[in-house]
C-alpha cells in the first residue's frame, strides 16, 4: 500500500514537469532583449510599396511630402496645338533711335542712357555731332567767308539808305533790309551745319532695352544706337506649319520661368516665314515678366473638342519605361499608379483622355516623390 502511494506521488511529479515543459516550449530564453516598441512603430509609419504595386503612405508622411490632390472632372475641353514662338515688341510699343547722318555720339546730360532706364517720349537721349572731312569743311568755311563779305556790304547799304530816308523810295529801303536778313540766315545755317549737334530723342515712352554706343563713338547714317521698349505692351509671334489647325483660335498661353503668359489671339499674316504662317498673340496684363526675343512654346486653343479630364502638368509623370502615368488617391493612406494618355491643354494643364475616371482623386503636387517610394 505504501509502495502504491509512493508510485502515485512520483507519477504526479512527472506529470507536472511534463506540463511545465510543454507550456514553456515556444518561449525564447536567450539573452537577446525584445525589440523596442519605437522600432516597431517606425516600421508601421514609413511609406512602403505593397505587393500589388500600390503605395501605403501614412498621413504624417503625406504632409511632409506636400501632397495635393484634385478631383478629376471628365468633360469636353478645347483641343490645343503647340507652336514655337518668340516674344516681340508691339508695333506701337517699341522704337529705334537711329543716326540720321554720320557723326560723333555725345552725351546729352551727365552720361548716356543705361539699360533699363525709364525714358519719356521726346526725351533727348544723346547728341550726334556731324563729322565732315577737311574738303567739306573747307568748302563750308569758304561759303561762310563769302557770305560775310556780302553781309558787310548789305549792312552798309542799309545804313546809307537809312540816312537817305525820304529821298529814296521806301521799297528800296525795305529791299536792302530783306537782303541783309537773308544773308544773316544763310550764315547761321552754314555755321550750324558745321558745329551744331543733332538731338537724338526717344520715339516712345518705355525703357532702354539695348544700347549700342559709347561716348565719342563715330557712327554712320541709319545705324541703330538705342532700342526702346514698353514692357507693358508686348506680343508673341508663333509659326504654324499646318494652316488647317489654326481655325477657331481664340486664346493661348505659354509657360515661362516664373509663371505663364496669358495670350490673346490677334491675327495671322498671309506671308510665309520659314515656310510657315505667322500668328500674332498679345500678352495680357498681369502675365509673367519676359524679355523681347525670348523663345516660348505657345499652347493655343482651337475649335476642336476632346473628351477628358483637365489636370495640372505636374500630375502626369513618366515611368521607367517612358509611359505617362498619374497617382490616384484611392484610400486615406493608399495610392495607386495608373497609366494614362495625355495631350497639352495650356501652359499649365494637360487633358487626360484615357486612364482617369470621373471623380478620381489625382495627385497634382508631389507625384514625382511618390514614384521614389520602394
Amino acid at each position: 500500500m505504501k509502495s502504491l502511494k509512493i508510485a502515485l506521488a512520483v507519477g504526479s511529479a512527472l506529470l507536472v514537469l511534463v506540463s511545465q515543459a510543454v507550456a514553456h516550449g515556444d518561449e525564447d530564453h536567450s539573452s537577446n532583449p525584445p525589440a523596442p516598441t519605437a522600432v516597431v512603430q517606425a516600421a508601421t509609419t514609413s511609406p512602403q510599396r505593397l505587393a500589388d504595386g500600390s503605395l501605403f503612405v501614412p498621413k504624417s508622411v503625406q504632409r511632409q511630402l506636400g501632397l495635393r490632390t484634385r478631383l478629376a472632372q471628365v468633360r469636353d475641353v478645347p483641343a490645343s496645338i503647340e507652336l514655337a514662338g518668340k516674344v516681340v515688341a508691339s508695333a506701337n510699343a517699341g522704337g529705334l533711335v537711329q543716326s540720321g547722318q554720320a557723326g560723333r555720339v555725345e552725351a546729352a546730360g551727365p552720361s548716356l542712357p543705361v539699360l533699363g532706364q525709364v525714358v519719356r517720349k521726346g526725351e533727348v537721349l544723346a547728341r550726334l555731332k556731324p563729322v565732315v572731312n577737311s574738303l567739306e569743311r573747307g568748302a563750308s568755311q569758304s561759303q561762310i567767308a563769302e557770305i560775310d563779305a556780302q553781309l558787310a556790304i548789305a549792312e552798309r547799304k542799309v545804313l546809307r539808305y537809312a540816312q537817305l530816308q525820304g529821298a529814296l523810295a521806301q521799297a528800296a529801303i525795305d529791299a536792302a533790309g530783306l537782303e541783309r536778313d537773308a544773308l544773316r540766315t544763310r550764315r547761321r545755317a552754314l555755321h550750324s551745319g558745321l558745329n551744331a549737334a543733332e538731338a537724338l530723342r526717344a520715339p516712345i515712352s518705355g525703357v532702354i532695352s539695348a544700347s549700342h554706343v559709347v561716348a565719342g563713338q563715330v557712327v554712320d547714317a541709319k545705324e541703330i544706337l538705342f532700342e526702346v521698349v514698353d514692357p507693358s505692351r508686348l506680343s508673341v509671334e508663333a509659326l504654324a506649319y499646318d494652316p488647317a489647325l489654326t481655325g477657331g483660335l481664340a486664346q493661348a498661353s505659354a509657360a515661362v520661368p516664373g509663371g505663364a503668359l496669358d495670350l490673346a489671339y490677334v491675327g495671322t499674316g498671309r506671308q510665309l516665314r520659314e515656310q510657315a504662317l505667322v500668328l500674332l498673340f498679345r500678352v495680357q496684363p498681369g502675365s509673367a515678366a519676359v524679355s523681347v526675343g525670348q523663345p516660348v512654346t505657345v499652347q493655343a486653343s482651337t475649335a476642336r473638342r476632346v473628351h477628358g479630364a483637365a489636370l495640372a502638368r505636374t500630375a502626369v509623370i513618366k515611368t521607367a519605361s517612358g509611359e505617362s502615368a498619374v497617382w490616384v488617391h484611392t484610400e486615406a493612406e493608399r495610392f495607386v499608379q495608373r497609366k494614362v494618355t495625355a495631350e497639352p491643354l495650356s501652359a499649365t494643364e494637360l487633358v487626360v483622355t484615357q486612364g482617369v475616371g470621373q471623380g478620381d482623386r489625382v495627385v497634382t503636387d508631389g507625384a514625382g516623390l511618390l514614384a521614389q517610394v520602394r
